[in-house]
């Protein structure tokens, strides 16, 4: 499965608890098709303490949601929307909002 989004891309978060949400991709994992959105499935992780006289912590950390719970934000329609490719008069491929046809 070829996935159409990016590291540094917007998304809109369709499912989960964080439905809703508009938030820059942090990171990608291409062979689990899994991303890190910034604020998005925020967990709780309990740090023990490293050294001596130091205390443990708890420290939250976003972890990482499935690209089919998420579509690309397209900033002329306002909304997440599917996408499309299109090539250009000089060869090159882009990405296209399948409503407007404007390049996201």
């Amino acid at each position: 499965m070829k996935t159409k989004i990016k590291k540094g891309d917007s998304v809109v978060v369709i499912s989960g608890k964080d439905r809703g949400k508009t938030a820059k991709v942090i990171n990608f994992f291409p062979k689990t098709y899994r991303i890190v959105v910034e604020g998005v499935a925020i967990k709780k992780v309990h740090r023990r303490p490293r050294k001596q006289g130091q205390k443990g912590e708890i420290v939250s950390l976003p972890s990482p949601i499935h690209v089919s719970n998420v579509l690309l934000y397209c900033k002329s329609c306002g909304k997440g929307t599917r996408t499309g490719f299109q090539f250009l008069d000089d060869g090159k491929k882009i990405r296209i909002c399948k409503k407007c046809k404007s390049e996201i």
